[in-house]
């Protein structure tokens, strides 16, 4: 995993040299420029939102780990090393101490960094679409500068294998107990994806833009970003709180299994999230069968799709079921 994100990113490293010495125009990106506001812009993101607010959840789970799970000093430090340099077995934690409650602290480290942020940028740009649709509509959720994805995935290389407290505000928080010594490797695999998916997503957001009018912009991107965002979060808290994980599943992770209960859940949040946005704007009758198409694709994807990948499946999924109805309805 590792040398196929460092082969990716270098290549993506290339391609935006490329772009920004000979100041070609870039179909993918909207600035590949270098300049200090750039520089600044990048440093202030990084800094925001992977170590402070890294710090934070990793100091949440920290603690969680401590006084709830019990583990002790040195079990809490090589929950958050690299796990690469030493021997490290799920089976000892778990023996230990209670499997339960190690997924629900290993669920509340990943939901609670990346669904606060998430909704609150997801709220943000659902209200301005409304208020001022774009034809950028569908890729607003995205970086638009290449530049901040390329420096952002070498800091995540340059941590993969390294222990210390940097190295936990980046993977700490997201890195599962349960997934043992491909714990950062699922993290890696998930934000390499992130940076590929713009490559899918910008020519589909394009062609959604010319297939919807303007007015329907805010409920295509709800449908496209909200329903994943639910149904990836609600499964993995549903499965946690509730779910016996039974139902095995292939992955990067050393225990790889999901639940019904987790499957019911994320399902459920997405549906009546559809279904409330479809009926809330009072649309006619074939948008709550998108909604119901919608529901269902985003749980299989997220049952079936490699652990690491769902994110990219949901997302890509959504935005072509979208595509195709814009497709048929206009």
């Amino acid at each position: 995993m590792f040398r196929g994100a460092l082969a990716f990113n270098a290549t993506l490293t290339a391609y935006w040299l490329f772009v920004a010495l000979t100041g070609r125009g870039d179909y993918f990106f909207y600035d590949v420029g270098l300049s200090w506001q750039t520089l600044a812009g990048v440093a202030g993101g990084v800094l925001f939102f992977y170590v402070l607010w890294g710090f934070l959840w990793f100091a949440v789970k920290a603690a969680l780990l401590r006084y709830w799970a019990g583990f002790t000093r040195d079990e809490r430090r090589e929950a958050f090393s690299s796990r690469m340099d030493a021997r490290f077995e799920v089976a000892d934690f778990v023996s230990r101490h209670s499997e339960r409650r190690i997924r629900i602290i290993d669920m509340i480290g990943r939901r609670g960094r990346f669904i606060t942020l998430a909704s609150a940028a997801f709220y943000y740009l659902y209200q301005s679409i409304a208020a001022e649709p774009t034809s950028r509509f569908a890729t607003m959720f995205l970086r638009d500068n290449l530049l901040d994805a390329v420096l952002t995935s070498w800091i995540f290389l340059g941590f993969y294998y390294a222990n210390g407290f940097l190295a936990a505000a980046f993977y700490g928080p997201q890195s599962r107990i349960m997934d043992g010594v491909l714990a950062r490797a699922n993290c890696l695999l998930i934000t390499t994806l992130w940076t590929g998916f713009k490559f899918v997503m910008v020519p589909i957001g394009a062609r959604l833009a010319a297939v919807y009018p303007r007015e329907q912009f805010a409920t295509i991107f709800a449908l496209i970003w909200g329903a994943y965002i639910i149904t990836d979060a609600l499964s993995e808290v549903g499965g946690s709180l509730f779910g016996r994980q039974t139902l095995r599943v292939w992955g990067i992770g050393d225990v790889n299994r999901k639940s019904i209960g987790g499957t019911v859940t994320g399902f459920a949040g997405a549906l009546a999230f559809c279904l409330w946005l479809v009926v809330s704007k009072e649309l006619a009758a074939p948008w709550i069968a998108l909604a119901l198409v919608i529901a269902v694709s985003s749980t299989a994807l997220e049952l079936f799709s490699p652990r690491g990948t769902d994110d990219f499946t949901m997302a890509t999924g959504n935005a072509l079921i979208c595509l195709a109805f814009g497709e048929m309805m206009y």
